[in-house]
This record gives structure tokens, C-alpha cells and sequence, in this order.
């Protein structure tokens, strides 16, 4: 019998209940389930930071491991005003799965500083960000834990990681962060490759699901990277992508967007409603009822949840984000005869070119990008029809099948390396 869903939606709750599901349906012992229902590390810091005027404040900072059995812990930082250890937790947990099910050689990793870097000037995010990398360095390297751009970071973020790191050993230690710049030992394809991932998954799940992709309407709830660059490719696959939104308001046409006019409004800072496209203002309640053929929060967890799930009306709903769904709006979604594609297949596209990432900074050799989402397209491809075929042939959901997979190739790893001493 599967575990019932918990009766809170936070996401370390959730994080654990579904290592539960599938620890159930793998028959794993409770030894096994025990260590992969928990964390395996915690590290948080206490840093002070002098700010442009001089004070100095105290900002609190975290990095969690979840599991290393099958290579170094592999996860993002985010800059957050509201991050909290358990949201971390649950991030780490997430990444073990999601690395596993694409069959890269990394744990799990994520960490956070609680600070809105909105509200930051360039220089004081630098020495907060190379503080916070030096308190937690004696985690990081190449061999031991590859931090990447999450919520609030980006690639300068990650130069001045990977930059403080090299300043300590001595020597340029490009490898021991993913998700730079170019110039600095980046990859090729990076920025586009969640959202790339992410519509090659969805190109797969209509096809699958007998649905044509040809005048297929999209919503993209979170009009970030990922949802931008998502919304274009399914565009051009033939899509017609009618709802977009981001933190202050959306957009609807129902004969289909100007996605270059809108990301052009984003990018300057400016609103969606002033992009000056035919079209009416939605809200995110809006945009998640609408009656189209995928729906795509690619915002933060926990948007569609026992409050609002009775309202989705997709076909498919594809998790861009990390946590989007709750276990209990699953249910509903599940009894409405919506298909979900989970997060931890549907937002792979950025580890796994993360994995590229270190692969050409540890063998200083580098691909073009013809080749990099080349290789991208054949890893989620790869991973996606072994979770369909897993979902056909058990008669379980694509999640249950997702986890299934991944979780059980990281308890098979765990107990190959054994318990030292």
C-alpha cells in the first residue's frame, strides 16, 4: 500500500514522503530507507559582511549533502530573503534523485544565504558571496561538492566562487563550480539548458500521450530562464504558447503570444503588461485554470496545492520548477486524469549540462553548442523513455516511476559501497 500523502505541504515533508513511496514499492529495508529519508550533512554558518556604508550585518548560510554514494554532492545556491534549512534539505534530497535518474556520477547538494540580493549593491554581493564560499570551502572542490546557479545567484556569482576557491588552493580550480561565465571556464549552452531540457521532455510527453504538438496551448507560470527559453522552443516546435506570467502579473492572447516583444519587456525591467502585445491581464490564479494542453509552473514550490489544484484544467502539467506540486494537489490532478511530468525529469536539462560543464573544465577540452544540446537532447530523451516504459509496464505514475528509478539506483549504490568502518 502506498504511503498517504502528508497532511502538511511544506517540502521537506514532501521530500520524505515520497523516499517513502518509493522505499515502499522497492521493498528496500528499513536500514536502507532509514539513510535515504535523511540527510547525510549540514553545514551552516554565521558570517558578517561589511556593507557599502560600513556597518556590518550577519547573515546566516548553509550547505547540505544528502547523499555522495554515487559521486560528489552536486547542487545549487540561492540568495533568499525567506530560505529556510528544510527548503535546503528538501533541495539536496531532490538533487540526489534528479542526478540519479539521468544517470550522472553526483550526489546530492544545495545550499542557501538568507539575504534578498535585490537589495544589494555589485560589491557587496561579491564579499557576501566570498565570505560565505570561504566559511564553507573546507566542503567544496572538483572531488568533493560542485555548487551551481540557483534562485537569486547567477554565472558572476559563481566566478566569484569558483574564483575564491582558486585564490585559496593557490591555482585556477575551474571545475569546482558549474553555471559560470564563458570566459571563465563556462559551458556553452548552459543559460538555455533547464529550459531546453525542459521542452524536449514536454516535445516527448505529447507524443506519448497521443497529443499533437501542432496548435498544443501552453501556460508558462514563472517567465523566468527556464520558462522563457521553454516558451520559445515549444513555440518553434509548433505550440502555441497563449499565457505567460512572472512575480507581478501575467499575460494571456488566446491566439497565441509574442514571446520576443514580452521577453524583450523582462529583460529591460519592465512588466509584462507593458510590452505592448495584444493581449489581456491574468493573474497566476488565472493562468493556472486555464483549459490549455500543458501548464508549466516554473516559479518556486508549492504553486499549485490543495487550495487552487481543483482549478488545473491542463492536460499536462510539467514541472519546470523544483516542487510545484504538492502530494495532496497530485491527488487531485491524479483523479482528474492529468497527466504530471516530475521535476526531477522535466528541470534535469541544467545538471546534466552542469555535468558537461565539469567534464570539459577537468579535461580543459570544450565542445561547441551544437554538440552540447546535441548530447543534452540524446540524456533527456534517454531518461525520459526509461520513465514512460517504467510507468507502462508497473502501472505506476510518472513520478512514482521517476523515483522508482532514481532511488533505487542510489540505494543499490549505497549498499555496494557498504557501511565504513
Amino acid at each position: 500500500m502506498i504511503a498517504p500523502a502528508p497532511a502538511t505541504e511544506d517540502l521537506y515533508t514532501t521530500a520524505q514522503h515520497r523516499v517513502d513511496q518509493a522505499a515502499e514499492l522497492l521493498h528496500l529495508d528499513d536500514e536502507s530507507r532509514f539513510v535515504l529519508r535523511e540527510v547525510k550533512r549540514i553545514f551552516q554558518v554565521h558570517f558578517p559582511v561589511v556593507l557599502d556604508d560600513g556597518s556590518v550585518e550577519v547573515f546566516v548560510g548553509n550547505r547540505v549533502h544528502h547523499n555522495i554514494a554515487r559521486g560528489p554532492a552536486k547542487g545549487g545556491i540561492r540568495y533568499e530573503p525567506d530560505a529556510t534549512l528544510d527548503q535546503t534539505k528538501a533541495l539536496a534530497m531532490a538533487m540526489s534523485w534528479k542526478t540519479a535518474l539521468m544517470s550522472l556520477p553526483f550526489g546530492g547538494a544545495a545550499g542557501a544565504v538568507r539575504v534578498d540580493p535585490r537589495r544589494m549593491s555589485s560589491r557587496e554581493l561579491e564579499r557576501l558571496t566570498r565570505r560565505f564560499t570561504t566559511e564553507i570551502s573546507l566542503l567544496l572542490g572538483p572531488e568533493r561538492d560542485i555548487p551551481a546557479p540557483d534562485i537569486g545567484t547567477d554565472s558572476q556569482i559563481m566566478a566569484w566562487i569558483m574564483d575564491t576557491i582558486s585564490m585559496h588552493r593557490g591555482f585556477s580550480v575551474t571545475a569546482s563550480v558549474t553555471g559560470k561565465p564563458i570566459e571563465a571556464g563556462g559551458s556553452l549552452g548552459r543559460v538555455e539548458a533547464a529550459g531546453r531540457g525542459l521542452a524536449i521532455i514536454l516535445v516527448h510527453a505529447l507524443r506519448n500521450t497521443g497529443l499533437s504538438l501542432e496548435g498544443a496551448t501552453v501556460a508558462v507560470e514563472g517567465f523566468g530562464k527556464v520558462g522563457r527559453t521553454c516558451a520559445r522552443l515549444l513555440g518553434e516546435a509548433g505550440c502555441r504558447v497563449v499565457a505567460v506570467s512572472d512575480s507581478r502579473d501575467g499575460w494571456y492572447c488566446g491566439s497565441g503570444l509574442d514571446l520576443g516583444r514580452l521577453e524583450e519587456a523582462k529583460l529591460g525591467n519592465g512588466r509584462l503588461s507593458e510590452a505592448g502585445v495584444p493581449g489581456e491581464l491574468i493573474t497566476q490564479e488565472d493562468l493556472l485554470a486555464l483549459p490549455v494542453t500543458v501548464l508549466v509552473p516554473a516559479s518556486v514550490e508549492s504553486t499549485i496545492n490543495s487550495a487552487n489544484a481543483n482549478h488545473v484544467r491542463a492536460r499536462i502539467v510539467a514541472e519546470g520548477a523544483n516542487g510545484p506540486i504538492t502530494p495532496a494537489a497530485e491527488a487531485v490532478l491524479a483523479e482528474d486524469g492529468i497527466v504530471v511530468v516530475p521535476d526531477i525529469l522535466a528541470n534535469a536539462g541544467g545538471v546534466t549540462v552542469s555535468y558537461f560543464e565539469w567534464v570539459q573544465d577537468l579535461q580543459s577540452f570544450f565542445w561547441d553548442e551544437k554538440e552540447i544540446n546535441a548530447q543534452l537532447e540524446r540524456a533527456m530523451l534517454r531518461a525520459s523513455e526509461q520513465v514512460w516504459a517504467y510507468h507502462a509496464r508497473q502501472k505506476v505514475s510518472l513520478r512514482e516511476a521517476a523515483y522508482l528509478i532514481a532511488v533505487g539506483r542510489v540505494a543499490r549504490a549505497a549498499k555496494a559501497r557498504g557501511i565504513y568502518p
